[in-house]
């Protein structure tokens, strides 16, 4: 009798509008908005009847206000104990907080953001284009902080699109995978970019990687195993058709809680191409105690995170109004304070 194959998967989840997360991370969303043609004030131009605006969440046509009453998106709102890491695949963010930073960033770029001991910020999503419809996707992915990093300065970086190292690599049919680096190092990949200096992510054996995989129908690449013996490592399989990972065929999108330590053959089985989304991680392994935008380990702690915002507003707000949009122009930019504006990089020719 032949030895039965080991299953890759540990537990599959249906996935829904936040996806479940495993130690360090705490939550992941992917928002996916066919939003209509801009008006002149860049948000859709379209009638808003039948949504609740200030809280709209209901998809209705495709898309959502979030807590946008004019233009869509997250105006002001706080955040401490932990990182944001925004991956926006469509569509443009206009990005402003109480460090008095603001962005504008979109079609590839990653934002990373450190709370630590408070930041407020907004995330719009500028409608420009007044004569076509105006897509959005993104992942917004919250990493833990361990306790020692809760409380340090908080801290803005980009990630421009153009600079995020990409591994193509083609199977012997001559088909193509290719795989993002945001974070964690891949063999045959240029090494990442640096996370922020205090991220977990910065750790030297924190093990954390996130990585986008796109796979073209038929493609075949192998999953290297994870380096750390106690990395936690899920899969979201969130585009295409159909999936094999090792001898398991996957047939419904999923966040897949894999075996970490072992390389694992990926093959896309369907007429589409395949896309997942890829977080891994040491654990932490510290207590969670979380209240909306605050995380830390205790409730005592978070009840000092709600007296401190109260009381500090964590530096202020600078800007004009909760839901600031950066002008008509489309170019992408981040500009920080004491500091010349961020270039971002030219396209590489070809």
């Amino acid at each position: 009798m032949s030895p039965v194959a080991p299953n890759p998967i540990l537990q599959s989840q249906p996935l829904g509008p936040q996806w479940p997360t495993l130690d360090p991370f705490l939550f992941c969303a992917h928002h996916d908005d066919a939003y209509p043609a801009g008006n002149a004030e860049r948000g859709p131009a379209v009638p808003l009847e039948g949504r609740e605006m200030g809280s709209d969440f209901s998809g209705k046509d495709g898309w959502n206000m979030y807590h946008g009453d004019v233009v869509p998106g997250f105006p002001g709102h706080p955040h401490r104990g932990f990182e944001t890491v925004t991956l926006v695949r469509k569509g443009l963010i206009d990005h402003a907080d109480s460090l008095g930073a603001a962005a504008r960033f979109g079609g590839g770029d990653v934002q990373w953001v450190t709370a630590g001991r408070g930041i407020q910020h907004s995330e719009m999503f500028p409608l420009l284009n007044t004569e076509k419809p105006n897509p959005l996707e993104l992942f917004q992915i919250w990493l833990n902080l361990p306790a020692k990093n809760k409380m340090v300065v908080p801290h803005f970086t980009m990630l421009w699109n153009e600079r995020i190292p990409r591994l193509v690599q083609q199977d012997d049919a001559g088909r193509t995978t290719t795989v993002t680096v945001v974070a964690g190092g891949l063999p045959g990949a240029d090494a990442p970019l640096p996370p922020p200096p205090e991220s977990w992510a910065a750790q030297a054996n924190s093990d954390v990687a996130i990585w986008t995989l796109k796979l073209e129908p038929g493609a075949r690449w192998t999953l290297p195993a994870a380096r750390g013996a106690g990395t936690q490592r899920m899969l979201y399989f969130f585009a295409g058709a159909q999936l094999r990972i090792g001898d398991a065929e996957q047939r419904s999108h999923a966040a897949l809680r894999m075996v970490a330590g072992q390389d694992w053959l990926l093959e896309n089985t369907g007429p589409d191409a395949v896309e997942c989304l890829l977080l891994q991680g040491r654990p932490i392994g510290e207590p969670v105690a979380q209240y909306g935008p605050f995380v830390m380990n205790t409730q005592q702690e978070i009840m000092q995170a709600m007296q401190d915002y109260r009381r500090t507003q964590f530096g202020g707000w600078p800007w004009d109004s909760s839901d600031p949009v950066h002008g008509d122009e489309a170019r992408r930019f981040a500009r920080y304070p004491g500091a010349a504006q961020d270039e971002v990089p030219e396209p590489a020719a070809g």
